[in-house]
């Protein structure tokens, strides 16, 4: 049985620009098998989307608590997020 599909958009803070974060969170998201986009925003923060099972979801979580070594997360905001169908295939960086 398929667990349902869920969506969630985070805002990362700290040192996350300029140190492979959106790469990392790609390359998480993908190894969980998880849609969605990591994109960087103009304040210095990166908002990520992702769209999957719960579990899934949650684990991805748990790592943009830390993110990739250079990373220095100062704060993890979860934000409303959107309909999991309207979350592309794939997961992009911008």
């Amino acid at each position: 049985m398929n667990e349902p599909r869920q969506a969630r958009r985070w805002r990362v803070r700290g040192r996350v620009q300029g140190v492979y974060f959106r790469a990392s969170t790609r390359e998480q998201a993908l190894r969980l098998e998880l849609d969605g986009s990591a994109v960087n925003l103009d304040d210095g923060s990166v908002e990520v989307v992702a769209a999957g099972p719960e579990v899934a979801l949650g684990e991805l979580e748990r790592w943009l608590r830390v993110g990739p070594p250079a990373a220095r997360v100062e704060v993890l905001e979860r934000l409303e997020a959107p309909d999991a169908g309207q979350v592309p295939a794939g997961f992009a960086i911008g």
